[in-house]
């Protein structure tokens, strides 16, 4: 039987409505909830071997502060002879408080060194759980300054989440600074040198993976959405992007080492150290400065 006008003008307006509601769901299931940035090279500027070759970190307290940065001959003697000999990539809270990560050659345990605003240092001991590397490559304070993320060298599927040491108020110098959480990641990185959270829950990375298997470059940027902000309480996951691969250019050939990075939310900056190969490491060394495209 033929249906009546109005009747099929509601049919087809119905069929019209079903039809541009799939779309629209099949469009919201394909399109992911973040896309990746581009960031665009702007600069560079001289390294130090010594005292810029291992990490860096803006400072927001107190205003006007310096950019901080570490390498071997950032290390103090009184640390140092103690067999803390290797110092990572630091960050420093929105309050002002600054953390540096140590690593021994040996033994069970690593370090983080922290400076509170006032100018006063302690430090803080990690006893390794079990299965953890003993490297300590990097931290970085998530943006509501309790929690802290840290990396371990090598080919990861994870990064450790702690409560920052002297910020959280769990942490005490004389007590065991515990692992809290875990972000686990759904693709495996390789020798992760730094970290900065850019947003609550996206860290870019600088990774210095020599082999390029993983992502089909040497040496990429790396950028981790998590799918919620790190708060100690449970594990959170965490998706990995490669965006590019970060310079390589020196008057020496050879092998280069990425290795530091910071994200300055003041000015939307993002700095990160390569290490030349060879004698120019003493000579051309950079870090090299982005901003989003």
């Amino acid at each position: 039987m033929r249906m009546p006008a109005r009747q099929r003008c509601h049919a087809v307006l119905a069929g019209l409505v079903t039809l541009a509601t799939a779309a629209v769901l099949s469009v919201a299931t394909t399109v992911p909830a973040e896309a990746a940035d581009t960031w665009n090279e702007v600069g560079s500027d001289r390294a130090d071997p010594l005292t810029e070759s291992q990490g860096l970190t803006s400072v927001e307290v107190p205003a006007g502060s310096a950019n901080r940065y570490t390498g071997i001959g950032t290390i103090p003697a009184g640390v140092s002879s103690r067999g803390w000999n290797h110092v990572g990539d630091p960050d420093a809270s929105y309050n002002g408080y600054y953390v540096e990560p140590y690593q021994s050659d040996s033994g069970s345990s690593k370090m983080f060194r922290v400076q509170a605003p006032g100018g006063a240092w302690s430090e803080y001991v990690h006893a390794l759980s079990a299965g953890e590397a003993l490297n300590n490559s990097f931290v970085t304070i998530s943006p509501s300054g309790s929690w802290m993320v840290a990396g371990e060298y090598g080919t990861m599927s994870r990064l450790l989440v702690f409560p920052t040491p002297g910020v959280n108020p769990s942490t005490s110098p004389s007590a065991n600074l515990p692992q809290a959480s875990t972000i686990n990641l759904d693709h495996a990185v390789r020798d992760v040198q730094g970290c900065d959270f850019v947003t609550a829950t996206r860290l870019l990375c600088s990774s210095d993976d020599p082999a390029g298997t993983l992502f089909g470059i040497t040496k990429p940027l790396l950028q981790i959405d998590l799918s919620a902000e790190p708060n100690g309480s449970a594990d959170v996951s965490g998706h990995v992007t490669a965006l590019r691969q970060l310079p390589l250019r020196s008057s020496c050939s050879g092998t280069f080492e990425a290795e530091g990075i910071d994200y300055d939310r003041r000015t939307g900056t993002l700095r990160v150290i390569v290490v030349s190969p060879g004698f120019c490491v003493l000579t051309d060394s950079k870090t090299y400065r982005f901003t989003r495209g």
